[in-house]
């Protein structure tokens, strides 16, 4: 077996059947499909025995302990090569995998290229908004790959080198997944973890472009905010294990919340400080509507920007200071220490 697809899911039987059907049509067919359900009361068993004729299918039931770790429990049951691990969230178009594996055995490439190449450990993929997702999906998936918000640094460019792939699409050697002992306890930013860990121990990552997929992410600003707010207590937990990976574009969140915050306030006195607040929004308005041909996306896409700036913004100041200037243990999702982890279903999976 070349392929073996991990799927871990938590009460999203209808977004498993998206994802299932879309990989019933790629037209490279030398894959399984392990989907671990996370401890779910809405489990989606009968969704994966609708698709047991139509894919090399194994379904896992196991009590919640998180994607990480029910990434683990699948790659242990899982016999491809190479391990590609994905979010439930996420649809595959039907030339995904034949992209994936021109990709891996060095079709069409420049000899400089092809070497590489043969090097690579691990891949990532970039994402995208499919046409029929609501307004708001595209919108917040504007925010997290525009350059006017993550400054375009989530996947766009090919480059083969310190690229850090995300869970919601990336591959892995699994001979690699088992000397580095997978996914790390962490219960947010574990798959950049990983990432870091296998550049630290030597093995070489990349992204490919052709890989990308159709990433659904939160399905409102509240679920949103919860998420990216997660991400910016994450990045300060990253820098502790990693030391040197925090770098200034991780910053500019929360320079931008401080400053949308000092802003407000001055406009007590003059409201010409809100000029720069309506330039911003205004830019964000015309590039989104531009690219998703919506002015209702557009204006949708002003607060979405605003959310997953100053929430991984407030995220990432609030770890920063029980961590770094407090002295607080690692925290876990919402901010909270390690010994504090009631909730996490719906902090994480919400």
């Amino acid at each position: 077996m070349l392929y073996s697809f991990i799927i871990p899911v938590f009460n999203r039987p209808d977004e498993v059947d998206e994802l299932l059907e879309s990989l019933t049509r790629q037209e490279l067919k030398d894959f399984e499909v392990v989907v671990v359900e996370d401890g779910s009361t809405k489990t989606c068993k009968e969704v994966c025995d609708k698709y047991a004729g139509m894919l090399d299918l194994h379904y896992y039931y196991k009590e919640n302990s998180g994607p990480g770790q029910s990434r683990n429990y699948g790659a242990e049951r899982a016999s491809g090569r190479w391990l590609i691990v994905l979010d439930s969230d996420v649809v595959l178009p039907e030339g995904y995998l034949a992209n994936v594996d021109k990709e891996l055995f060095l079709q069409g490439d420049s000899a400089a290229v092809r070497k590489e190449k043969a090097q690579v450990s691990a891949w990532g993929g970039p994402d995208a908004a499919h046409p029929d997702f609501t307004p708001i999906q595209k919108a917040i998936s504007y925010s997290m790959t525009s350059f006017f918000t993550t400054g375009g640094i989530r996947g766009g460019k090919a480059k083969l080198d310190k690229f850090y792939p995300r869970s919601f699409n990336m591959g892995i050697l699994r001979d690699v997944y088992i000397e580095l002992g997978g996914f790390s306890k962490m219960r947010f930013g574990e798959d950049i973890d990983f990432s870091y860990r296998m550049v630290e121990a030597g093995h070489r990552t990349c992204l490919l472009p052709s890989a990308w997929v159709w990433h659904k992410r939160r399905t409102d600003f509240r679920k949103f905010f919860r998420q990216v707010y997660n991400s910016g207590v994450a990045r300060i937990n990253l820098s502790k294990r990693h030391p040197g990976t925090l770098k200034m574009v991780h910053l500019l969140p929360a320079v931008f919340t401080v400053g949308v915050i000092g802003l407000l306030m001055l406009s007590a006195f003059a409201v010409l400080w809100l000029l720069p607040l309506l330039l911003y929004s205004f830019i964000i308005f015309v590039d989104s509507s531009v690219r998703n041909r919506s002015l209702w996306v557009g204006l949708l896409s002003i607060p979405a920007a605003f959310t997953q700036l100053m929430g991984y913004g407030l995220g990432f100041i609030g770890a920063w200071w029980k961590r770094c200037v407090l002295g607080s243990e690692e925290l876990s999702p919402c901010g909270k220490s390690e010994d504090e982890r009631k909730a996490f279903e719906n902090n994480f999976y919400g």
